[in-house]
């Protein structure tokens, strides 16, 4: 196969598959990615994912390949904390939410990180789209709920040092929704940070 044709058929994929490759041509040469790679044509970003060199690495590169590379996934945690201001920092890696195994790749494109949640908790986020993407990042009400499921902030002292945007927070966090997801959980403890959560951003 000629690489013109090939990028011609997959040019508005910001990622690929072997699988999506196979699709269109079911008897393509897999020998013919090693070859493109080596011109500098197109980056592997881990085993049987690609992407063209040249296509832009912003963030919703970043979030869509997350969704694509570990699936099912959303991306949340401090990514979809920073994404939406509630915390002032900006996060080096892509952390997602996933019912599969607990999982880190460091690519060519960037590093990524996913934190198990049980299929029961796999709900909660939205679909964006922008700049050619369409990305499943967590909803603000959810993602506060997978950080405090996650991370053992069990003191008032531990939530201060997260420095949360109180303002950002009461702008976008509808507490119903909370409350509603918040009960799905069902678990003692994540009541009991969420309630401390509470009294920081009230303080």
């Amino acid at each position: 196969m000629r690489y013109l044709e090939f990028e011609k058929t997959f040019r508005d994929f910001p990622i690929f598959s072997i699988r999506d490759i196979q699709k269109p041509y079911p008897d393509f040469d897999n020998r013919r990615l090693v070859e493109w790679q080596q011109k500098g044509y197109i980056l592997k970003v881990k085993r049987g994912y690609y992407c063209f060199k040249e296509y832009r690495k912003d963030q919703g590169f970043l979030y869509f390949s997350a969704n694509k590379i570990y699936s099912p996934s959303y991306v949340s945690f401090e990514s979809a904390l920073a994404y939406y201001s509630i915390i002032p920092e900006g996060v080096f890696m892509t952390i997602s939410a996933t019912t599969r195994n607990t999982a880190n790749y460091e690519t060519t494109i960037g590093n990524f990180a996913y934190k198990h949640i049980k299929p029961m908790y796999f709900f909660g986020y939205k679909l964006v789209k922008g700049d050619g993407v369409t990305i499943k990042i967590a909803r603000p009400e959810k993602v506060i709920l997978d950080y405090f499921y996650i991370n053992k902030l069990n003191s008032i002292e531990e939530i201060e040092e997260m420095r949360f945007n109180e303002i950002q927070i009461k702008g976008i966090i509808d507490f119903k929704k909370l409350e509603k997801y918040q009960k799905v959980f069902d678990s003692r403890i994540l009541n009991k940070r969420i309630q401390l959560f509470k009294k920081v951003i009230n303080a």
